[in-house]
């Protein structure tokens, strides 16, 4: 044992547990923390936002990519109660980070010091944040840190990953103890928490599989966090079975691939859809069917279970039968599952070219004709500039291996829909918590665990506006990320669905000038230059494709300010309901309702 103060306890267990980056804002509930990261420079890179935010989204993308954690490091009082939305979009996402906070010495809680969250329990800023985060542990005296850490990290990668919390009063970082820092090798690494499931509920699955002609498989965010694709391919192509993903799936199966579906969904593909509610029996693996993805659970529009047999695969037992009954309920992870599954299908089944033919056939023509009734906006001249045009130009000057991060907004529609994605983390959202800012922000955290890739942040013009400041922290660390800006003056998801329940009752969706009614929105190329990146203005839609490879070419920070069709919807293949509304009828295809 050696004695330690509390900070350098910490930073010395992030140094062996190898993590890279701490994201952050300094206070003075955190200051005692930053003296031991100074000491550690050189294995640790700590980075300062603008705000506290921005740090949580950053570290969220970093996992999402890297599927490895870091940490975020902020002050007391307002400096944590900035990071809760952060907070909740990794949670709902199962992204893992660890949040550190500062907290008020130990000798005044409760007596009401600077900051003090303690109405009605000492220093209980870990009450603030408890729905959004795995766990939250608020040690007390320096030698209660060792346990902390280690265990804080157990929960953050084991099962169904997260964030995980830290609340460490000021005097805990600065005052000593002898201690021992925990070896991760021994307390965490050779645990092993991913079970492949029950080896007869294995062969159940393959005989399901093979008993219809009729079978299709969706991945989710679960199998993507387990990185199954070498073995969805695998099975996949073995038993010619269609695959769909969701949102936070896509890019699990290349979309170019033959028996890629797309993701499903509300704005999902057609094929995805038609392909779900269609099927006999369903692989849905790491799914949480939630309410965007199945069209609010309302049958016909993107599945019918029953009468469709589903096999559910989850790590997360709360899932299982969450939503839908499953035939066949596995806890287990999908990746050991599926490796179970492929070794005892190349035992069993012989390859078979013709295999499932007839249904392959009618998923194509499914395919053509979305396609066909797609086409002609993929091509369009008009101005202001077509969304779809807009992201199908984005898609053919991208690298295949790049990284394209979503924020939440209207744009997210269309390229959920139309943006080919061909590997796993090839697109990022926030689709759980859907947090404006993650798109905005994540895009560092992106490109700083995948520094080779060309990282795109697409964004509206209004969720580009909540956080800004990220073109600052760009700067500062030259993090050559590219914002592509949807500009169609307003909230425009929003004041749709207010049109579309009172039609011509519009008030407060659009970004107008409250004398003159003029469209109004910053010049974000020129606050991109303000800031001290580069920044480019399009309206006419031959001009995207140069001024996007320029600023993949430019290798800096680059804002490219679009405008766009403000009226244009995306098509709808499937629907989604608020209740008391109505639910709306797809745009395209029609609910396919089996009994």
């Amino acid at each position: 044992m050696a004695k330690m103060r509390g900070a350098d306890i910490i930073a010395e267990y992030l140094v062996r547990e190898e993590v890279p980056y701490l994201f952050g804002l300094c206070g003075h509930g955190i200051i005692g923390f930053l003296d031991a990261l100074y000491d550690r420079q050189d294995k640790i890179k700590t980075m300062t936002v603008r705000h506290e935010q921005a740090a949580g989204h950053m570290a969220d993308a970093y996992f999402r990519v890297a599927h490895r954690p870091v940490a975020t490091f902020t002050s007391c009082g307002p400096g944590s109660t900035n990071l809760p939305t952060a907070l909740a979009s990794a949670m709902m996402d199962s992204s893992a980070l660890l949040a550190i906070t500062g907290n008020v010495p130990t000798s005044q809680f409760n007596r009401s010091p600077f900051q003090e969250t303690g109405r009605h329990f000492q220093a209980e800023y870990p009450n603030v944040i408890r729905p959004y985060v795995k766990k939250s542990f608020q040690p007390t005296r320096v030698d209660m840190i060792p346990v902390a850490m280690r265990q804080a990290f157990k929960t953050m990668l084991t099962g169904r990953t997260g964030p995980v919390h830290i609340d460490v009063p000021l005097n805990c970082f600065a005052e000593e103890a002898d201690v021992e820092v925990p070896e991760p090798g021994l307390w965490r690494h050779g645990a092993t928490f991913k079970g492949a499931g029950n080896p007869e509920l294995v062969e159940k699955t393959l005989a399901l599989l093979l008993k219809t002609e009729k079978s299709c498989i969706i991945a989710g965010h679960g199998a993507a966090l387990s990185e199954s694709t070498p073995e969805i391919v695998k099975l996949a192509d073995l038993l010619k079975i269609p695959v769909a993903t969701t949102a936070n799936g896509k890019g699990i199966i290349p979309e170019d691939h033959p028996l890629s579906l797309g993701a499903i969904g509300r704005n999902g593909t057609y094929m995805a859809n038609e392909a779900c509610r269609s099927c006999d029996t369903l692989l849905a693996l790491g799914v949480k069917f939630d309410d965007r993805q199945t069209s609010s659970w309302i049958p016909g529009y993107t599945f019918n279970i029953p009468p469709t047999k589903l096999i559910h695969v989850e790590i997360d037992p709360d899932e299982l039968a969450r939503n839908y009954p499953p035939t066949l309920g596995i806890l287990a992870d999908a990746k050991e599952f599926l490796k179970e599954l492929c070794k005892l299908a190349e035992s069993r089944v012989k390859q078979d070219p013709s295999r499932n033919q007839a249904w392959l056939d009618q998923v194509q023509n499914w395919k053509k004709g979305w396609e066909e009734f797609n086409r002609p906006n993929f091509n369009s001249g008009l101005v202001p500039i077509r969304p779809e045009r807009l992201v199908k130009d984005m898609r053919a000057i991208m690298p295949r291996d790049g990284i394209l991060i979503s924020d939440v907004g209207e744009h997210h529609n269309w390229v959920l829909q139309f943006y080919e994605t061909y590997e796993p983390g090839g697109m990022l959202q926030s689709w759980g918590f859907a947090a404006m800012g993650f798109g905005v922000c994540g895009v560092l955290g992106a490109k700083l665990a995948a520094p080779q890739k060309v990282c795109v942040s697409i964004c509206g013009d209004g969720g580009f506006m909540m956080t800004p400041h990220i073109l600052c922290t760009a700067v500062e660390y030259d993090i050559p990320a590219i914002w592509v800006v949807f500009n169609n003056y307003g909230w425009n998801v929003i004041r749709h669905q207010a049109n579309g329940a009172w039609p011509g009752r519009e008030i407060v969706t659009s970004f107008k000038k409250n004398k003159t009614g003029e469209f109004y929105n910053p010049d974000f190329a020129a606050l991109a230059r303000a800031c001290g990146a580069e920044g480019a203005k399009v309206e006419k839609p031959g001009d995207f494709k140069d001024v996007f490879q320029h600023a993949i070419d430019s290798n800096r920070p680059f804002v490219i300010d679009v405008i766009v069709e403000r009226d244009a919807k995306a098509p709808s293949v499937g629907t989604w309901v608020l209740p008391p509304f109505p639910h709306p009828e797809p745009s395209y295809g029609k609910r396919n309702l089996r009994t």
